[in-house]
């Protein structure tokens, strides 16, 4: 029996004026795998993610999570279903600490009400320590366990990356769309962030789906890869398959073979 993707893109159509930054775009995200989503700039690949997340509302097509028609849903709603995404600039809490951004970034159901808040104090004081100490293992998780007490806004670009993702994680995500995670890192925190992403997706079953330039990258943790191209979906397939590709080369290589610097 063929299992139900996580996430489908069914005929999906964004367009801006008359201009269509993704046009009749379908594809599919497995459940339990690490899917690359890669293209030229221009292709249309953070517009399919905003359309993913409930950031846009698509002009034409559906959006369907583990089944269920999901266009309709506002972002919040798809987020309680256990859809996740980070932006390619770390959106920061810069003057709260970074276990204060986990914390925040938590699921909070009791204290989120000012009824709760008044008259449910000791239940919501419970899930606060509990957000706290989800964090702390949050942190330990990534090694960053010694920056919990540091300004966020304090952080390099990589560590913030890191945050991101924790962010992402303290949601307890079915799915995590990750954009350009690696733009801007040094190659030993990318080489960190690549260890994790893979970790989370081995040991616990995380799906994920990255936009990525880095084809290193997509190679080192990638089950397949998705291209677009002038807002359409050019193929998918592997990481060799897509290399090899004479379209992708013109699209994306610009007519020059990649070469794998591994």
């Amino acid at each position: 029996m063929e299992q139900v993707p996580r996430i489908r893109l069914d005929d999906v159509t964004m367009r801006f004026g008359g201009l269509d930054a993704v046009r009749n775009c379908s594809f599919d995200l497995p459940a339990g795998r690490i899917t690359g989503l890669i293209g030229p700039n221009g292709a249309g690949k953070t517009t399919a993610f905003n359309v993913i997340a409930g950031l846009l509302s698509p002009t034409l097509g559906r959006v369907v999570l583990d089944g269920e028609d999901i266009t309709d849903l506002p972002a919040y709603r798809r987020q309680e279903k256990g859809l996740s995404r980070t932006f390619q600039l770390a959106h920061e809490f810069g003057r709260m600490t970074v276990i204060e951004n986990l914390m925040v970034a938590a699921k909070n159901d009791v204290g989120e009400g000012i009824v709760n808040a008044v008259f449910r104090p000791s239940r919501c004081l419970s899930q606060e320590r509990e957000a706290y100490d989800k964090a702390l293992k949050t942190l330990e998780f990534l090694e960053i366990s010694q920056l919990a007490g540091e300004p966020a806004g304090n952080l390099s670009g990589g560590q913030k990356k890191l945050l991101e993702l924790g962010r992402a994680l303290m949601q307890e995500p079915k799915i995590m769309l990750l954009d350009e995670i690696g733009a801007g890192v040094n190659r030993t925190l990318l080489g960190k962030i690549a260890d994790k992403i893979k970790q989370l997706n081995e040991e616990s079953g995380y799906t994920f789906c990255l936009i990525e330039h880095d084809l290193d990258f997509v190679s080192r943790l990638c089950h397949g890869v998705i291209v677009m191209a002038q807002g359409e979906l050019l193929m998918t397939g592997t990481v060799d398959e897509v290399r090899r590709d004479e379209r992708v080369i013109e699209a994306y290589f610009g007519g020059g073979r990649y070469q794998d610097a591994s």
